[in-house]
């Protein structure tokens, strides 16, 4: 097992952690909240350097680091929802580019036995959503259209992401299915 896989199973603990953290009455709960997926968001960097710099890219953190990341972010997603700081349809949409995500990479891991890596397009885009959910989670009293407008401007972003990763995910099927 290597660093960066341990990382992002550390990271994969750390989502219920966000979660419960987040709900609990006491004051400054959202503040460790933040802390938690601050927490997260560091290890996930430290693991992908880890992996670049020490060459210990694995198929299993390729599948283990994009898990540890989704899973967080939808469950901070649903947290500030379930807590009325953003409307419901964004998770939806959300949601539904992630079920994409899965059900694609599903799909090439079954066809060519690979994933693809993350990209510029796809690390900017958890960046900002990253930045844009700690904002959120740190100042739930932001007016509902500013929250909104943030949210909207995040899913804009990783919206584009899925269709770069679309595109790559044609052209390596399509590349190896005809060779």
């Amino acid at each position: 097992m290597t660093v960066p896989n341990i990382l992002s199973i550390f990271r994969l603990i750390l989502v219920p952690v966000f979660a419960v953290v987040f709900f609990q009455p006491f004051p400054h709960a959202h503040r460790w909240a933040a802390l938690v997926y601050l927490v997260a968001f560091v290890t996930d960097i430290a693991d992908g350097w880890i992996a670049r710099h020490f060459n210990q890219i694995t198929r299993l953190g390729r599948i283990l680091d994009p898990l540890a990341d989704k899973l967080m972010t939808f469950t901070v997603i649903v947290c500030i929802t379930v807590d009325g700081i953003i409307p419901l349809w964004m998770v939806i949409v959300f949601f539904c580019k992630e079920l994409t995500m899965t059900i694609g990479g599903s799909i090439m891991y079954h066809k060519i036995h690979d994933v693809i890596p993350s990209n510029w397009l796809g690390k900017l885009s958890t960046g900002v959503f990253f930045l844009v959910c700690v904002v959120l989670v740190l100042f739930p009293e932001l007016p509902r259209q500013w929250s909104s407008g943030l949210m909207a401007g995040a899913l804009a972003l990783t919206l584009a992401a899925l269709a770069s990763y679309v595109v790559q995910f044609r052209a390596a099927v399509c590349v190896r299915k005809q060779a």
